[in-house]
């Protein structure tokens, strides 16, 4: 039982978040919370209109933030609670980041219903990329090679 009292009181955190963010006029009704170990790692609210970054989701932002904070892009072991289902953007930072488990409020059909509709992101991701609306084409692999080359030699690389 304390175990779903933790995760309704960080999912309240997540969802205060997205409400003070409308109230406060900064931006969109999104919010998210990370959290390690029983403790808030960090936490944000959607920064998009506010930053002028179509990035600044509530769940990149935070995660962001916590891997600031940590010190590292692996945040194996951190939980996500966040206001809305993620989006594919975010759904996609999330896996990057290791995090292990997703608790969410809103599904991605209450979000479509308030204007925030992602459908057509699935619907693209789907298609071939030669039917997708927005144009996508190769040009000059061989010499983009020279780059993941240079990579396999770094002292910089790491496993993933």
């Amino acid at each position: 039982m304390e175990q779903i009292q933790q995760h309704k009181k960080f999912m309240r955190m997540a969802i205060r978040l997205s409400e003070q963010n409308v109230d406060k006029g900064i931006g969109g009704p999104f919010g998210a919370v990370i959290v390690k170990d029983g403790k808030v790692i960090a936490k944000s609210a959607n920064k998009v209109a506010a930053s002028n970054d179509p990035t600044a989701h509530a769940e990149v932002a935070a995660i962001r933030l916590a891997c600031k904070k940590l010190k590292t892009f692996d945040l194996s072991g951190a939980v996500v609670y966040t206001s809305c289902e993620p989006c594919p953007m975010c759904l996609s930072a999330i896996y990057w980041a290791k995090i292990e488990t997703i608790y969410y409020g809103n599904t991605k059909q209450d979000a479509s219903s308030a204007g925030f509709d992602d459908e057509f992101i699935y619907n693209e991701l789907d298609k071939p990329m030669e039917k997708r609306k927005l144009p996508i084409q190769q040009v000059l692999r061989d010499e983009a090679l020279q780059a993941f080359k240079l990579w396999e030699k770094s002292p910089m690389k790491t496993d993933l």
